[in-house]
Order: structure tokens, then C-alpha cells, then sequence
């Protein structure tokens, strides 16, 4: 059995999100088939806005952060489920990234960037919402904020493979479409995928 690491990456912590939705069934479907799962919902955390260089290298983990960190490390799989806004992650969500992927987390030695990544050995799935579709995203876009989050967070410290779902068009999916995701994500995470 896995060991899951769940983060609701939608900054408004209302239930009827959508991003809230497909976590619950993703956690439903891991939990049922006998897999760990700690969750985190980004609504619901506080933490302050990195301001400078010496922040990011030397100032205090955020305790919220600093639980992110912790289940990261214990998982052997990440999930982030997050809206996709104005073509990239909500700014909140880039905050909480800046709080913990420092480089004391996923650099051995932070001094040297080509150190031993510290998150070698997990794997990752990226589920992003969006108003526009997903093959425009994709296509005319080149996905460039799914692309970011994969190459410069979670590969650069050693997380991979890295599997990506971009569900577009959320406000026109019709209740069918809508409970076939939702199914979809049931079912990855009963496989831990």
C-alpha cells in the first residue's frame, strides 16, 4: 500500500469547489483500496508571502509549510489538484510552493544546486482545472504552467515519473461529465497513481 501525499490546491475553501470534489473522490477511492492518504487543504492554511532572498534561504519554515514538508517527505507518492488561473497556479499556491520547496528541502546541499535531490524516489500527479479547454491549454499554450510546476519544482528535486490531467472547460462540463471525472480520480487513487 502507498503512502499518499493530497493537496487541495484551491485557495477558496468552499466544499462545492470542484478541485474539492475530485480530492475527495481521489482520497476516496486511495483510502478504499487500503492506501495512506494525508490531505491538505490550501484553503484553509495561513502562512506569509516570502518577501526577499534571505526569506527563501534562511528565514523560518511557515508551521502550516512546515507540515507540507513533513508529509511530503513521508509520502512515496504526491498529488496536487489546483485551478489553473490566469495561466499558471493560483497566487496563494505559488506562496505555499515558495515556503517548501526551499532549497534546504530538496537540495543535500543547498550552496550546490547539482547536490543529491532529496525528493528522489516519489512519484507525482498534477490534476488542473480550467476555463478554457484543455487541448487549447495544451496546444496554443503549451501547457507552460503544468510544464513549470513539473520541470522546476518537482523533477528538480528529483521527483518522477510526473503524470499530468488537465480537465478544461470546468463551468460548461455537464453533471455526466462532471461525475465521470470525478470517477476517474476515484479510480487513480485506488491504484496510488
Amino acid at each position: 500500500m502507498a503512502r499518499i501525499f493530497l493537496l487541495d490546491g484551491h485557495p477558496d475553501p468552499s466544499p462545492e469547489r470542484f478541485c474539492a470534489a475530485l480530492a475527495d473522490a481521489y482520497a476516496g477511492g486511495a483510502r478504499r483500496s487500503g492506501h495512506e492518504v494525508r490531505r491538505f487543504d490550501l484553503g484553509a492554511m495561513n502562512f506569509p508571502m516570502l518577501r526577499s532572498k534571505e526569506d527563501f534561504e534562511s528565514g523560518p519554515v511557515a508551521d502550516d509549510a512546515a507540515r507540507v514538508q513533513d508529509a511530503i517527505r513521508w509520502a512515496e507518492h504526491i498529488v496536487i489538484i489546483h485551478p489553473m488561473w490566469m495561466g499558471n497556479q493560483p497566487a496563494m499556491l505559488r506562496a505555499l510552493f515558495e515556503q517548501v520547496f526551499r532549497y534546504g528541502f530538496v537540495l543535500s546541499q543547498p550552496e550546490d544546486k547539482n547536490s543529491n535531490r532529496l525528493l528522489t524516489g516519489k512519484s507525482a500527479h498534477v490534476v488542473v482545472t480550467m476555463g478554457t479547454p484543455a487541448f487549447v491549454y495544451r496546444w496554443y499554450y503549451g501547457a507552460h504552467g503544468v510544464r513549470a510546476l513539473e520541470k522546476s519544482l518537482l523533477r528538480f528535486s528529483g521527483v518522477k515519473p510526473i503524470r499530468h490531467t488537465l480537465i478544461g472547460a470546468v463551468e460548461e462540463l455537464s453533471e455526466s461529465t462532471r461525475r465521470r471525472w470525478l470517477k476517474r480520480m476515484s479510480e487513480a487513487g485506488a491504484r496510488a497513481r
